[in-house]
């Protein structure tokens, strides 16, 4: 029987073997090859009419070959360790990469036509819902290369860099670890280790993150293999592509100019002193003379508050209704379909994620809740993906995802608005002093540890490209980025020199991680004018949701107030933190 703390995939395909799923993969390989026959090498020659109905059909194709691979990525989140799970998800990365290179084609037609005949298509108003895609990819005309390249390019990945994520995605879902607790020892996940940085002991904290930092440590030889290969792929495309600086086809893609990803993460550096006060101030509070980066999660009360997963989700569901009746339906509609998988075990991968289906499907979420505060702030932020998502059904297929720049907006709203409402509820001091700092701990975690991360990457990747990275030099730069950010006001324990090697971002999507400062100082100033306008700013920023993909994050946010290019506009963000550190000053 379906248990209310694990997602039913079924109304998806009834099960791994169902003769459903077979049948997808052979009509998806199907439809593609005729798409192929009917398009490969006219695209140039259609008028607007023809591309339209050509648009619309690959739309569809997309579609149909999402919903497979989607199935199987949640089914070796959920559980990577079944063989029936293992061997599903490298048929669909196998058959994904496969009708991928049948279809380039399309998009390469696309980006390859002459400039003339391509401007007087994408001016026309019978392509007006695909005028920023095809805008778009022409961005990326200088750095594309033939088909045959990139079907070859496609094609050696299987065994190239997507084998040493799925290394890293196996082995980092198969660790065990031992952690003796109150006399006894316990087998814990590394979701259930890094829940225990949010425990009361100072000590247990430590031995925690140790432990699981230790663990990573003995695999080092494994985890810096498959960075250095990461980076090196990267590399090496970058060369293939002529692109000049490894965050260049991010910043692309996510159409922000680099000087504006510059900007943003300089602004960022120039406030770490802000942190740094926050830390001292936290110090005082533990009664501590000088924080350890294990104490930087630490409770400041004794009491070590356990929520049930009915709270969390009843929490979660009441803050989105203070905001919106609808936001509180789309919501609890994950819970009642039974779209949460909710808690750690043995081979699920760990973190938190939501699953964007495609416009016709409902997005999934994964969670490891474990009980604290954080965790229901987590299932808040994954609750604002999913509104994003269901919001952004209104878009076609093309249109559907949210840029990186945006794809963080609606979850950091989200616990933007839990915190909200528990502060005006709370009347105890001491427990708003807790919320008030685990929000400071979060807009901390989400603006200058990103923007530590992505430092870290971007200098990883400049690094790689004179050569080999050992273990011990990843450790170094990884030592180097972070003391920036702390300063002398947090001692780093020695083990966190390995804190680079379980960050999946750096694996999974180059330069993700500043996508989340972007949000977090996008959402304060949207917040800030939400409580300034309150009802009447809700349809303003359910458009700028349901907009999806459909323009670019200037575009979708320009009737929010917020403009990019000015770095006020990210220094308004820090303004605001130091305020709320201030009003934590005035508690005390």
């Amino acid at each position: 029987m379906q248990s209310e703390l694990n997602w039913d995939t079924t109304p998806l395909y009834p099960s791994p073997s169902a003769p459903e799923l077979a049948r997808a993969f052979e009509d998806g390989t199907g439809q593609v090859a005729a798409f192929r026959e009917r398009y490969r090498g006219k695209v140039a020659l259609l008028d607007a009419q023809g591309l339209l109905e050509a648009l619309k059909q690959y739309e569809s194709l997309q579609e149909v070959l999402a919903k497979p691979q989607l199935y199987a990525h949640l089914l070796f989140a959920a559980d990577s360790e079944k063989d029936e799970h293992k061997r599903l998800s490298q048929k669909s990365q196998e058959f994904g990469n496969a009708m991928g290179r049948e279809l380039i084609f399309f998009d390469l037609e696309l980006i390859q036509m002459d400039e003339e005949p391509f401007a007087k298509l994408a001016d026309d108003l019978l392509l007006d819902n695909y005028r920023h895609y095809l805008q778009v990819l022409r961005k990326f005309k200088k750095h594309t290369l033939t088909e045959r390249e990139e079907s070859l390019l496609a094609q050696k990945s299987l065994t190239g860099v997507q084998a040493f994520c799925n290394l890293f995605d196996e082995v980092s879902a198969s660790l065990r670890y031992q952690l003796e607790i109150d006399g006894e020892t316990r087998e814990m996940t590394g979701e259930e280790l890094l829940a225990l940085l949010h425990h009361p002991d100072a000590e247990l904290r430590e031995r925690a993150f140790g432990t699981f930092l230790k663990r990573h440590e003995e695999n080092g030889i494994m985890f810096s293999a498959v960075f250095n290969n990461v980076a090196l792929d990267h590399s090496q495309e970058l060369e293939l592509r002529n692109y000049g600086h490894p965050m260049e086809p991010t910043n692309l893609g996510n159409e922000i100019p680099s000087e504006v990803v510059e900007s943003l993460m300089r602004v960022s550096e120039e406030n770490y002193p802000l942190a740094q006060e926050y830390f001292r101030l936290k110090a005082k509070l533990l009664g501590l003379p000088r924080l350890k980066n294990t104490d930087v999660y630490a409770p400041i009360s004794e009491s070590d508050r356990k929520y049930s997963f009915e709270e969390a989700r009843a929490m979660t569901v009441a803050a989105y209704r203070g905001f919106s009746d609808e936001f509180a339906e789309l919501a609890d509609s994950f819970f009642t379909g039974k779209r949460v998988d909710v808690l750690p075990r043995p081979g699920k991968s760990g973190g938190a994620f939501c699953m964007g289906m495609t416009p016709a499907l409902p997005p999934y979420l994964l969670l490891n809740f474990t009980g604290n505060l954080r965790d229901v702030s987590t299932m808040a932020h994954e609750v604002g993906h999913g509104i994003h998502y269901l919001l952004a059904q209104r878009q076609s297929m093309l249109n559907y995802h949210p840029p990186l720049p945006l794809a963080e907006t609606a979850s950091v709203f989200g616990e933007m608005l839990l915190t909200r409402q528990l502060l005006e509820r709370e009347t105890d001091v001491e427990v708003k002093k807790s919320l008030l700092c685990a929000k400071i701990e979060d807009i901390i975690a989400t603006t200058f540890r990103q923007n530590v991360l992505t430092r870290f990457e971007e200098r990883m990747h400049l690094e790689r490209a004179h050569g080999l990275l050992t273990a011990s030099e990843l450790c170094d730069l990884w030592w180097n980025e972070n003391a920036k950010l702390y300063g002398d006001a947090v001692e780093m324990i020695e083990p966190y020199r390995y804190g680079w090697s379980y960050i999946s971002h750096f694996i999974h999507a180059r330069f993700y991680c500043y996508s989340y400062t972007c949000a977090e100082l996008v959402v304060l100033s949207l917040f800030q004018r939400y409580l300034k306008e309150r009802e009447s700013f809700v349809p303003i920023y359910r458009d700028i949701l349901a907009d999806g993909g459909s323009k670019s994050p200037g575009d979708t946010l320009a009737p929010g107030g917020i403009v990019f290019s000015d770095p006020s506009f990210w220094q308004g963000g820090y303004d605001l933190l130091g305020d709320l550190i201030k009003e934590l000053k005035a508690l005390l």
